[in-house]
């Protein structure tokens, strides 16, 4: 039978729901500020007297961006990005982050290190040096040259959580599998790997939204229309004269729901991952 709660905790619990309700409400406002805006016509938006709520709901706005511009064609380029990129840092990530977690080679210390250093550079720093490269490769204004540079850019941060993952996963698993007769790569992928699942799960999600979202790099490698990712296509919307804020943001809520949908649907997966692999002693 459940224990009553005493008035102290059931004020400290009603604080704490209050706290996290005033919190949420705070971290929502903008996105149902940005879907009422999308719902507007032009004129109710730049209206002196003007409210958050539409006067009139127009749900045609979300079907006239499909007109008025590519969408279909700037959200297969993302997803392209976003699915190359995090499949190419993962498989070199995997592999990296094994070696690091399970053998001791000399230079591991100062690898590390350089890991982490590498990860507190912007891409906005390298901008001028990833154009000359990528200008002299000549994928300046390519897919493959953003799906390159997203993989990089991500690469650090595969290595490092996997890494912890796998750490964190006992070694007599594998050393079970090998008395079994497999090898170290067989014992990898049949013994560690899938344990790692959740962990691996996770870090897949987050390079994809870290792809997905990239912006800066995209804007000044992309020249053509129709290489444009998501990100950078729905600026179309951004005029010189005047900013289309119904259009750009209901463009802008078809570039979030891939990702809330992704993290809807491995959202336990995602929980599970940033603990994986405890053992008990």
């Amino acid at each position: 039978m459940q224990k009553a709660l005493t008035p102290k905790q059931i004020l400290t619990r009603a604080l704490l729901y209050l706290v996290v309700s005033v919190i949420c409400l705070f971290i929502l406002y903008p996105y149902f500020v940005m879907f009422c805006t999308a719902l507007k016509s032009r004129e109710e938006i730049f209206a002196m007297n003007g409210t958050v709520l539409p006067i009139k709901a127009l749900w045609s706005n979300f079907a006239d961006i499909w007109e008025r511009a590519p969408m279909g064609q700037y959200m297969m380029n993302s997803i392209i990005i976003a699915c190359g990129s995090s499949l190419i840092a993962m498989v070199c990530g995997i592999p990296a982050a094994y070696a690091l977690a399970r053998m001791k080679f000399k230079g591991q210390t100062a690898f590390l290190g350089f890991i982490i250093v590498s990860q507190m550079f912007a891409p906005v720093v390298l901008l001028i040096g990833i154009y000359k490269v990528m200008s002299t490769l000549h994928m300046s204004n390519s897919i493959l040259g953003l799906i390159f540079i997203n993989a990089a850019f991500n690469q650090a941060f595969t290595i490092w959580l996997l890494r912890g993952t796998f750490m964190s996963i006992s070694e007599e698993m594998e050393q079970a599998a090998k008395i079994d007769g497999c090898n170290r790569m067989q014992s990898m992928f049949k013994v560690l790997l899938p344990m790692a699942a959740p962990g691996i799960v996770t870090t897949l999600i987050f390079i994809f939204i870290n792809a997905w979202n990239e912006y800066t790099v995209a804007l000044c490698l992309i020249s053509t229309d129709t290489l444009k990712p998501l990100t950078v296509g729905i600026n179309i919307f951004n005029g010189y004269n005047i900013i289309e804020w119904q259009y750009l943001f209901a463009a802008s809520i078809f570039a979030i729901v891939p990702v809330l949908i992704m993290f809807m649907s491995i959202e336990k997966n995602l929980t599970s991952g940033l603990t994986a692999g405890g053992v008990k002693g």
